[in-house]
């Protein structure tokens, strides 16, 4: 009985946005009242602990989680208002005239961009419309999209979702992100192949595809490996991406296809020129470079902008730590400036600028609250015991097979939420409370707790949230039920693979 109290607030979120259908914002503010009833009446919780949980809650989810997602769609949008989206189309859309390649570049090499810059939808939707835009099936352009998306999901908007998860575990970001790259590895190197079979209906499409699809895997891989063990997950995927279109423009160059089945007509508007193409994408640019530059591989930048930061106790109660804000050194403020000197130079007034963040703010409204909800609800359910009760009660039903769950619950999370960052704050501790329950090392814990932000990957395709993203870039009525029956045949092997990978790979880890 006590399990189903404590487990009452994700229950609810299931039945509200799977069966109900309700907005997600309600569902989440009901949830959150829903950990407050039982947190104080079941768990006894003090209702001024109660409070400042929820407060806790707000200033996680407002800074730097919800600045970052603000400033990465700003970022995005003002790139469509000065038409930059539109020169970087026309860049990808020159490289090659076969359909797989244009697949994999758009769909994958810049699908992944647009998740590590931006996330939230727009890895589907943007690279799907402009599949579809260009002659390639709807459905199929969505299909591809959401394969391509399952592996960067976890590095979303300047690798949010994975400095949640280590704001939740008390892990190091770096440990954190190093582990699911590594654990999604395998899965980084077949995305290509997957995304070609598809296109082609079967293991026919991979002719004279092979060098291309083993580069488009390795390119990705590699940097995102490097990145993640030696800055940490907010560049990881962008570079992997950045890597990985280089690295197709060059094969689809230096080895051209020509293969009559596969060939599309040539949609280039006009040629552009390196000039042009490099202020396209100079707000992206941009922040690559600050964030660079600012991390900890230049130790005296970074550590000259830690010195603007504030430490509040927030929660006081057993086991709070006071809350630090990072004023300057956080990717949201760094992709704010970088957006407004790109913008300025593309030709933007700073009243058309501010005109798009206000209607960037307008349009997230919802999705903000609905993350203080959701934060604010984990913190509540840690903080009284009701996470401590769930992980007891798993680890009770599955034992030292555990780690085995781990990424299916984190599936779980983002298909309940659509989002991976919520996915990691609902079940980020609940994985590390798990993993110590039968003794695991800290490392362990550590890849246990990293595998919560891998299941998510797998979550997020399957997610009712993307599945209407897709359908409504490409604007094809009733397209829902097709994506989400391709998309579980995916999903299914996607997650007993990452089963046997987090369980086996303990035992190297530990």
């Amino acid at each position: 009985m006590m399990f189903l109290l404590a487990l009452s607030p994700i229950l609810w979120l299931v039945i509200a946005l799977s069966i109900i259908k309700m907005s997600s914002w309600k569902a989440c503010l009901i949830a959150l009242i829903i950990s407050l009833a039982a947190g104080t009446q079941v768990w006894s919780m003090e209702a001024a602990r109660a409070v400042e949980a929820v407060l806790e809650g707000i200033a996680l989810a407002c800074w730097p989680i919800s600045l970052v997602i603000i400033a990465a769609i700003f970022t995005y949008n003002l790139a469509l208002h000065t038409k930059a989206m539109d020169t970087i189309k026309d860049m990808l859309t020159s490289v090659s005239h076969d359909k797989r390649v244009l697949i994999l570049l758009i769909g994958w090499g810049f699908g992944g961009f647009l998740e590590g810059m931006a996330g939230f939808g727009t890895a589907i939707a943007v690279p799907a419309g402009m599949l579809a835009g260009i002659g390639i099936n709807p459905i199929l352009s969505v299909s591809v999209c959401l394969i391509a998306n399952s592996v960067p999901t976890a590095y979303g908007s300047i690798g949010i979702p994975l400095v949640t998860l280590a704001s939740v575990t008390g892990f190091d970001s770096v440990q954190l992100a190093t582990y699911t790259s590594i654990q999604l590895g395998v899965l980084s190197l077949l995305c290509p192949w997957l995304m070609v079979i598809v296109t082609g209906g079967g293991m026919k499409a991979l002719r004279g595809m092979t060098m291309m699809c083993l580069g488009a895997g390795l390119s990705f891989f590699i940097p995102e490996l490097v990145l993640s063990m030696f800055v940490g997950p907010e560049l990881a995927v962008v570079a992997g991406a950045i890597a990985t279109m280089g690295t197709i423009v060059f094969i689809a160059k230096k080895f051209p296809l020509n293969d009559p089945e596969f060939a599309m007509p040539d949609h280039t508007d006009h040629k552009i020129g390196m000039s042009e193409g490099i202020n396209a994408c100079l707000p992206f640019i941009l922040i690559f470079l600050f964030l660079l530059f600012t991390s900890k591989l230049v130790p005296p930048i970074n550590e000259a902008l830690m010195v603007f930061k504030t430490s509040v106790p927030i929660y006081t109660g057993e086991g709070g730590s006071p809350y630090t804000f990072v004023w300057i050194n956080t990717p949201g403020v760094l992709i704010m400036l970088a957006a407004f000197i790109a913008g300025s130079k593309q030709g933007a007034s700073f009243g058309e600028m501010f005109g798009v963040l206000k209607k960037t703010i307008n349009g997230l409204k919802f999705t903000i609250l609905t993350i203080i909800a959701v934060i604010a609800t984990a913190k509540v359910m840690g903080y009284s015991g009701m996470t401590g009760q769930i992980a007891d009660t798993a680890v009770a039903a599955t034992g030292t097979a555990y780690p085995a769950i781990a990424a299916f619950l984190g599936s779980v999370g983002t298909y309940i939420t659509g989002s991976a960052t919520s996915s990691c704050v609902l079940f980020g501790k609940l994985q590390v409370i798990a993993s110590q329950a039968i003794g695991a090392s800290p490392d362990v814990q550590a890849w246990v707790a990293a595998a919560n932000a891998t299941g998510a990957c797998a979550g997020k395709m399957i997610s009712p949230l993307s599945i209407a993203i897709g359908s409504a870039a490409i604007g094809v009525k009733g397209a829902d039920s097709q994506l989400l029956s391709f998309a579980v045949k995916v999903y299914i092997p996607f997650v007993i693979f990452m089963a046997a990978v987090v369980y086996f790979g303990q035992v190297l880890i530990g």
